[in-house]
């Protein structure tokens, strides 16, 4: 257990070793009971994602007359709006057409066209051969393919559309096909490594700002349909939508946002969240809009803002999207669709396989929209040639990076960074006034609640040697855990202080690797370090998920985002009770400082925010702000954990810096959103705002920075030399 592993070494590293003291450890594996506190941090917000479920299937049980349920709808609607967007204004789409194909009844028109200026996708429409104008047509989403639209399960499905008499028109999401934003323009190569990770690489970064990218995936295809439109061989008033896997999350999508699409067949992804929780956990970023399930909403949802229009919910009784919550989901539509008098217009066909598209799925979407798109035909699923990905490549490179000077997701976010910015600025200029509502700001976004019952602490043992006492503790977290704690106190000289040492690699690391510990203790100060969620003994977790990017599972960030929580709201309200079992417990009259090494100094600042008990702040090695994560496009995968969605649109970590006025707070060696040391240029930068606060207010020496400490004095002889001057 990890448990005994950091009881080993701080046995080994504080004590003598005696046969007596050694056979005094197994007292502590009652923690036995404990021993699934690593998953604590992903079952709580599933936890509390459950909750949130029920209260919304409680508000759906008790609706039963179709105005009640049209009232619902038009929530829904203007809630995925909120959540979606906010769109911008339409732009020229300036489409370009670089080559038409012609093959066996039908033609192959590649085309460029402008979502947004200078904002480039790639596609391609299919129109059969002798139509003019007004037929039926299908935007077909693709899945998470490499190829984009050119995987030959797509393209097998798109030319029996065409062959049935559809024209239809497909794009390559962002990230992949050709439209690889992390493409090596150099080297030619992927930057990264999977459409996911470019998907929630990028996705992160738009989620800390306050959005979802699925606000980029969903207008590229509302652009899409706008091109099929201009096309006279389209008939406005006949128009599908279908996809598999994130192909059906984009027709979910848009097909409650677009009112333009008469039928939809999302393939593969239509579930439920409680299901998605209790499985695989939340998919990539662009599946996950902000806070959706904590606003009410979940997949069925999606179905229910298009009633009472025709909808195909298409399933797979192996797939990773629980066909549980598939057929849970369609009943409860199939209730709204039967009181609005159109059952039949809500259907629902599942074979027995995997995550994939079966022939007799095919079979029945394909007869769907003959029926629903007025196109009679036969709906067989015939064999077809699918040309291959060289045939279909559209720009001359391969890549648009490579072929055109597009704009990528991260910098089209980066722009909404700069916007950000200003508007704090601009707050930033009434001090008092800005420092209260960041406060306020800060524990809403990131979803924090002052604790108010912090439980009994359970002791679990104490060593003595002539030096100093070690004890250990539990002491009851926000969740349904507990957090494992150790105290350790001089015997001798023992100021009337305590130090919270949090160590972003967990208590063993701080034991064994941080030599502040033992120079701390040595001072006298009484030291108290905890484990937080995710943290050490409290994680990671099983949970990796389809976006578990060079050792980080985005998906667990995105399980807490969903639900309007935060990692970083939790770990604070986590450190203000151990805060509180320091005050209350340890030294009621004693002063409490705190220090965290890596990126938990954002946590640090946040709980110090949250509650003044905390008077002096040391953030080693850690993070300066949000945006600086923003604003690198290569940014360290590892901080995003120690982020909170949706800061950017109301506070940085510098505001919660400035916010602790006039408590002392020291940086020592801060690093950069690449993870690479901060210089001076750039932590006088990020800091400029609480660095003027503190000197306007002649109180400079109370905010104090210091780089390259292990070139001059170590980063512990900065600490020791930051706690004698404020004793």
């Amino acid at each position: 257990m990890k448990h005994c592993i950091i009881l080993w070494i701080c046995f080994n590293l504080f004590f003598p070793k005696t046969h007596s003291q050694e056979e005094e450890i197994d007292f502590f594996e009652y923690w036995e009971s404990y021993s699934d506190i690593e998953n604590s941090l992903f079952k709580h917000f599933s936890t509390l994602a459950y909750d949130q479920l029920n209260e919304r299937r409680d508000k759906i049980d008790k609706l039963k007359t179709a105005q009640d349920w049209l009232n619902r709808q038009s929530t829904v609607k203007q809630k995925l709006l909120e959540m979606a967007g906010p769109f911008p204004e339409k732009t020229p789409l300036n489409p370009q057409i670089t080559e038409v194909l012609q093959r066996d009844g039908y033609r192959i028109e590649k085309v460029i066209y402008e979502s947004l200026p200078q904002y480039y996708v790639t596609g391609a429409l299919y129109v059969p051969d002798g139509v003019k104008k007004n037929a039926p047509a299908i935007f077909y989403a693709c899945g998470h393919s490499l190829e984009g639209f050119r995987s030959p399960t797509y393209q097998h499905i798109i030319i029996n559309l065409v062959k049935k008499g559809f024209v239809v028109f497909t794009i390559d999401p962002m990230g992949q096909g050709e439209r690889y934003e992390y493409w090596g323009k150099k080297a030619g190569r992927f930057e990264v490594k999977y459409p996911d990770h470019e998907h929630s690489f990028a996705g992160a970064q738009c989620l800390i700002s306050g959005y979802s990218t699925g606000n980029y995936f969903i207008w590229d295809v509302i652009r899409g349909i706008d091109y099929m439109l201009s096309r006279k061989e389209v008939d406005p008033n006949r128009i599908g939508m279908t996809g598999r896997s994130g192909g059906g999350n984009l027709t979910a999508y848009v097909g409650a946002l677009d009112d333009r699409i008469l039928a939809t067949a999302p393939e593969c992804y239509i579930t439920s969240y409680e299901y998605i929780y209790r499985t695989i956990g939340p998919q990539c970023a662009e599946q996950n809009l902000y806070q959706m399930i904590a606003k009410g909403l979940d997949h069925g949802d999606f179905i229910e803002a298009r009633a009472p229009k025709p909808i195909l919910i298409i399933s797979t009784t192996r797939d990773f999207f629980s066909i549980q919550g598939a057929r849970e989901t369609f009943q409860e539509a199939q209730n709204m669709y039967s009181t609005l008098g159109k059952p039949e217009n809500l259907r629902m066909v599942e074979d027995d396989d995997r995550h994939s598209s079966t022939t007799k799925n095919r079979k029945a979407m394909y007869a769907f929209f003959q029926k629903e798109l007025n196109n009679p035909g036969s709906p067989e699923d015939i064999d077809v040639e699918v040309p291959t990905i060289k045939e279909l490549q559209v720009t001359k490179t391969g890549q648009l990076t490579t072929s055109f000077k597009t704009k990528s997701i991260y910098e089209l976010n980066k722009d909404k960074v700069k916007d950000q910015e200003a508007a704090r600025q601009s707050s930033r200029k009434d001090f008092d006034n800005h420092a209260s509502e960041v406060v306020a700001s800060a524990a809403e976004i990131a979803g924090f609640t002052a604790p108010t019952d912090f439980g009994k602490e359970i002791f679990s043992g104490r060593f003595v040697n002539p030096d100093h006492t070690m004890e250990k503790y539990l002491l009851q977290g926000s969740g349904d855990y507990k957090i494992p704690s150790l105290v350790l106190k001089p015997l001798e000289n023992q100021k009337n202080e305590t130090i919270l040492y949090f160590d972003s690699a967990g208590m063993e690391h701080a034991i064994k690797q941080d030599s502040a510990i033992t120079q701390i203790l040595n001072e006298g100060y009484t030291i108290v370090l905890a484990d937080l969620p995710g943290i050490g003994s409290l994680g990671p977790g099983y949970l990796k998920g389809d976006s578990y990017i060079e050792g980080v599972s985005y998906n667990q960030w995105f399980g807490a985002m969903l639900v309007g929580k935060s990692f970083v709201g939790l770990r604070a309200e986590d450190i203000i009770r151990v805060l509180h079992f320091s005050k209350n417990v340890l030294k009621p009259d004693g002063k409490v400082s705190a220090i965290a090494v890596g990126p938990l100094g954002g946590e640090l600042l946040h709980a110090a925010a949250f509650d003044k008990r905390i008077e002096k702040v040391a953030m080693v090695e850690s993070l300066l702000s949000y945006s600086d994560i923003t604003s690198t496009q290569f940014y360290k995968t590892d901080y995003i954990p120690f982020t909170v969605p949706g800061a950017l649109e109301k506070y940085d970590l510098p505001d919660l810096m400035a916010s602790l006025f006039p408590r002392s707070i020291t940086v020592i060696d801060p690093v950069s959103a690449d993870g690479a040391p901060a210089d001076r240029y750039k932590i006088d930068s990020l800091l400029e705002f609480p660095l003027g606060i503190y000197t306007k207010k002649g109180r400079n020496a109370d905010l104090t920075t210091h780089i390259n400490a292990s070139k001059e004095d170590s980063a512990t002889e900065k600490l020791i030399h930051w706690l004698r001057a404020k004793d």
